[in-house]
C-alpha cells in the first residue's frame, strides 16, 4: 500500500499506546480514520485531539471480544466513509502468572480480547475489504494484526499472554498466504513489538464484568504485574516510532515489524532449539538478574 491520503483506516484499541499513535501518523497523512476502544473517556479524547488537527475520524465504542460489535464497527466505517482501506486489529490486554493458576475468566479475557478480537477483524474486515477492491479503480489495502515478541518467544509467568500472541503469529501468517494465493490487493503485516512504554501493562482497568475473577490476584499474577510495569516503563523505543516503523513496513508491503530487531537473536535459539531437538533454552541466560528477580519475588528457594 503506497498511498494514504483520503484513505480510511480502522484502529481497534484506538485510543491509547500504539492505537492513538497509528491514529496521529495515519491523519498526519491525510487518512481518514475510525477509531475504537472499549475506554470512552480516552476515545473522546483521542478524537477531540485528532479532530483538532483537521482530521476526518469517527470513534465507535467497541468491544472487540463481542462479534456484532465489530460487525457494527465495519457498518459505521462504511456508513460515514464508504470504504475501508487500511485496518489495524490492535486491541490487546496483558495479563501474567503461572500458567496452571490463571482462572478460566482469565483465559477467556485475554484470548477474548487478543485472540478473537483479531479473529473477528480479520473475519469481518477482509471480506469487506474484497468488495471495496471491486468497487474502487486501483484498490490497495492492508491489514496489520498486533502480536508481540511473545508470540514468537515463551518467557516464563506470562503463558496466558505467550499463547494469545503466538495464536495471532499464527493466524497473520496465513492470512498472509491466503491473501496471496487469490492474488488479493490487500497487504498483511504482524507487528511484534517487545518493551514499549504505552498503557498494557494497566489492562485491568478496563476489565469487563462478565470476565472478572472472583479470587483476588495471585502471588505470581502480582509478580507478573509489577516486573511487566517496570519493564515496559523502562522501554526505550517509544510508541510513536513503533508507528512510524509500521507505516514504513505497510508502504515496503513487509510482513514482520519489530520495535526491537536486535532481540531476534532468542528467536533464533528457539528455532535452533526445535529443529536440533533440544530442550527450551533459558530465556534468561544473557539476564539471569531477571530470573533471579522471578524468583526471589516468586519466594522460591
Amino acid at each position: 500500500m503506497k498511498n494514504f491520503e483520503n484513505r480510511v483506516a480502522v484502529i481497534t484499541g484506538g485510543a491509547s499506546g500504539f492505537g492513538r499513535e497509528f491514529a496521529l501518523t495515519a491523519a498526519g497523512l491525510g487518512m481518514k480514520l475510525v477509531l475504537a476502544d472499549v475506554q470512552q473517556d480516552a476515545l473522546d479524547k483521542t478524537r477531540a485531539e485528532l479532530e483538532a488537527k483537521g482530521a476526518q475520524v469517527i470513534a465507535v465504542p467497541c468491544d472487540v471480544r463481542k462479534e456484532e460489535e465489530v460487525h457494527a464497527l465495519a457498518d459505521a466505517a462504511m456508513n460515514t466513509f464508504g470504504a475501508v482501506h487500511l485496518v489495524f486489529n490492535n486491541a490487546g490486554v496483558g495479563s501474567g502468572g503461572l500458567i496452571w493458576e490463571n482462572s478460566k475468566a482469565d483465559w477467556e479475557w485475554v484470548l477474548g480480547v487478543n485472540l478473537w478480537g483479531v479473529i473477528h477483524g480479520v473475519r469481518i474486515f477482509t471480506p469487506l475489504m474484497l468488495e471495496c477492491a471491486k468497487r474502487e479503480p486501483g484498490y490497495e489495502g492492508h491489514i496489520v494484526n498486533t502480536a508481540s515478541m511473545a508470540g514468537l518467544l515463551n518467557a516464563p509467568n506470562m503463558g496466558i499472554y505467550n499463547v494469545s500472541k503466538h495464536a495471532v503469529v499464527s493466524l497473520s501468517e496465513t492470512l498472509y498466504h491466503d491473501l496471496q494465493l487469490v492474488k488479493a490487493p490487500i497487504g498483511a503485516s504482524v507487528l511484534c513489538p517487545y518493551f514499549v512504554p504505552t498503557g498494557i501493562s494497566q489492562s485491568h482497568r478496563n476489565r469487563p464484568e462478565d470476565v472478572k475473577s472472583d479470587a483476588g490476584p495471585t502471588l505470581s499474577q502480582l509478580v507478573a504485574q509489577a516486573v511487566s510495569e517496570k519493564a515496559v516503563s523502562s522501554g526505550k523505543v517509544s510508541a510513536a516510532e513503533v508507528s512510524g516503523r509500521t507505516f514504513d513496513a505497510i508502504r515496503e508491503g513487509r510482513f514482520y515489524i519489530y520495535s526491537h530487531p536486535n532481540a531476534l537473536g532468542n528467536v533464533q535459539t528457539r528455532m535452533e532449539d526445535i529443529i536440533q531437538q533440544r530442550n527450551p533454552s533459558d530465556p534468561f541466560e544473557s539476564a539471569p538478574q531477571i530470573r533471579q528477580l522471578l524468583r526471589e519475588k516468586l519466594n522460591v528457594a
